[in-house]
Parts: structure tokens; C-alpha cells; sequence
């Protein structure tokens, strides 16, 4: 892209010479991602200005009750303001984590943090090494997070089968290697295009946050615009108009309603997206019943871990947990509220 060629027309090496300088727009998929949230912002403008400049009655309410558009105004920035936190947030990468982890295990051993290397990609695979840990060569004890992922699986699990093979971290339960994001990311739910991250950890709970604001949003303006259809009558291509913008509204507002079903129902439980759909795919998760959420703690625990930052790893339960787990409801669990 930036190599300047003889051949190359003037306008051509301007765009290269444009490109290399926004490192945005240099990468396919950056550049990519960034159009996908040009054109949704794009969306949610057109939908009100389509009232601005159409609905006269409109401007006239705006006028008589400002508190009205002053509160649909607030809500339509905070969901795009949500939008740009969701996306420019980290999902939680295994690999921060395990640097984390190996700092910290340096500084309590009294180990200077500069003499960490800290992750690099060198040969298609990551290195994390500590003072007096060789990466490579000859016998070495497990780091502490080798130590940290053994005991999050049970006894006898062959460390082969937690390796990823792509970026060689040793992956703790509920990670997953996104091809998009090339790492590892710590419970894993999906990639969304939207908002060109990964939906993870330290993300799910903005992710809903946004998914509920952008339904409110929906069906505010969904009612704005059935009150607009409802004045006296209008031009045939203000119709046309109307009627396009009410039909990828309303798939919108379906879209994303169910979505905020479904990820609610995740959260409460406490699955991923790629749990659910995956489940007998993935090795650990095989032999567990169907209706049993080998990760919930209960419901308030739930939304207590996704609610205020509890980013502990999760460990895989016990037979002893899963039989548990697995027991049919009473009268009396009902009342003594052991789903919660």
C-alpha cells in the first residue's frame, strides 16, 4: 500500500501517502469496522432528521415541551455515547492477563518489573518470560499462570489440550481464540462487526448496557413516528419515505429486543453466546447435562460478577457441584430461593 510505484497515477499515490499517515484506514479491517460505525451513527441521524426537516407539527412540539426532545435528546446520545465506550473497550485478553499475573508474581518475589518481557509475538507465538524463567531450552517449572489455569481444570486434564494453538497461551476454561481479533479472549461470547471487538469479560455488561439503550431509543422513535403517521395526509414520496425508514425500524427494534432477551437470559445464568450455541463442541463442556449452567453461581451472584467488575477466572465444578446442580427444583428450593 505505501510502496510508491512510476506507474502509479497521482491520485493514487496521494491516497497511499493519506492512508499510511491514518493508521485507521491503512488496514482492510479497521477501515472496515470504522465504516460499519460511520454508517450506524449515519442511521440513527437520519431517523430524526427525517422529522426535522419533514414534520412541521414536530418542530412546534419541540418548541412547546422542551423537556420532551431535551429527554429523547439525552437518551439518543447516551446510546451512542455507550456505543463508542462498548467498542473501544477491551473484552479481556488472556494475554493481559497473563501478564498480569506474571508481574505480579515478579514483584512479590522482589523481581524488578522491567526485567519482564512482556507479551510479544516472535515466530507466531507469545512469549511471557520473568527473571530466571528461561522461555525456551532445557527444563523449566511452570509460571504462575501455568500453575493458575491447572487448577482451574480438574485433576489429570493433559496441558496439551489447554494450549492455543495459534498464540501458544495456555488458555484458561471459558477462553476462546478469536480468528478476528487474532488473541485469546477470557469468556469468550462473540465478535460483533458493529462494534469491531470482541464481547468478553470486561465487556458483556457495557454490551447489554448498550443493547438496552439502543431499545428504549427504538421504541421511542418508533412512537414518534407512528404519531407522525397519524397527522393529516402528505405527499406520496414523504409516504414512501415513511414507510421505508418504519420497516427497518421496526426489524431493528425485533432485532434488538430479542437480543436483550437473550443476553439478559446469559447473565443471569452465566453463559456465553458461544457456550450456548457450541456447547457440545467444546471438551469440558460435554459430558454436562443440557439444563445444567455448569458456571452459575445464582442469580444475584450473577449479575453481582457482571454488575461491578468481578473479573475472577472461573474455575470448571466439581462431580459433587454438577450433581448438585443437576437436581430437580422442589417446593422448597422454590421458596427458599436456590435459583438466586
Amino acid at each position: 500500500m505505501g510502496v510508491c510505484c512510476p506507474f502509479l497515477r497521482p491520485w493514487d499515490r496521494a491516497r497511499d501517502r493519506f492512508l499510511i499517515n491514518l493508521p485507521c484506514l491503512s488496514d482492510p479491517v479497521r477501515r472496515s469496522s470504522l465504516l460499519l460505525k460511520l454508517a450506524l451513527v449515519a442511521l440513527h441521524l437520519v431517523f430524526i432528521g427525517f422529522l426535522f426537516v419533514c414534520d412541521a407539527e414536530f418542530i412546534e412540539k419541540t418548541k412547546r415541551d422542551p423537556w420532551y426532545m431535551a429527554s429523547y435528546f439525552l437518551l439518543f446520545s447516551a446510546t451512542l455515547v455507550q456505543y463508542f465506550v462498548t467498542s473501544g473497550s477491551s473484552p479481556g485478553y488472556v494475554i493481559d492477563a497473563m501478564r498480569d499475573v506474571c508481574e505480579t508474581d515478579a514483584l512479590f518475589r522482589n523481581v524488578p518489573t522491567n526485567s519482564i518481557q512482556h507479551a510479544s509475538r516472535q515466530s507466531g507465538s507469545v512469549v511471557v518470560t520473568v527473571e530466571g524463567e528461561p522461555a525456551s531450552g532445557g527444563r523449566r517449572t511452570p509460571t504462575s499462570w501455568g500453575k493458575l489455569v491447572l487448577d482451574l481444570y480438574p485433576p489429570g486434564t493433559s496441558l496439551r489440550n489447554l494450549t492455543c494453538g495459534y498464540c501458544h497461551v495456555e488458555q484458561p476454561p471459558r477462553a476462546k481464540h478469536c480468528h478476528d481479533c487474532d488473541r485469546c479472549v477470557l469468556q469468550f461470547d462473540h465478535h460483533c462487526v458493529w462494534l469491531g471487538t470482541c464481547v468478553g469479560q470486561k465487556n458483556h455488561c457495557k454490551f447489554w448496557w448498550y443493547i438496552c439503550e439502543e431499545t428504549a431509543l427504538c421504541i421511542w422513535t418508533l412512537i414518534m413516528y407512528i404519531d407522525y403517521m397519524s397527522n393529516v395526509a402528505k405527499p406520496w414520496w414523504k409516504n414512501a419515505v415513511i414507510t421505508l425508514l418504519l420497516v427497518i425500524l421496526v426489524i431493528s427494534l425485533i432485532f434488538v429486543l430479542l437480543l436483550l432477551i437473550f443476553h439478559s437470559y446469559l447473565i443471569l445464568t452465566n453463559q456465553s453466546t458461544y457456550e450456548l450455541v457450541r456447547r457440545r463442541r467444546i471438551p469440558y463442556m460435554r459430558n454436562i447435562p443440557e439444563r445444567v449452567h455448569p458456571f452459575s453461581r445464582g442469580i444475584k451472584r450473577n449479575l453481582y460478577n457482571v454488575c461491578c467488575g468481578n473479573y475472577n477466572l472461573d474455575s470448571l465444578p466439581t462431580a459433587f457441584e454438577l450433581e448438585d446442580r443437576s437436581r430437580p427444583y422442589t417446593c422448597l428450593d422454590m421458596l427458599k430461593c436456590r435459583c438466586c
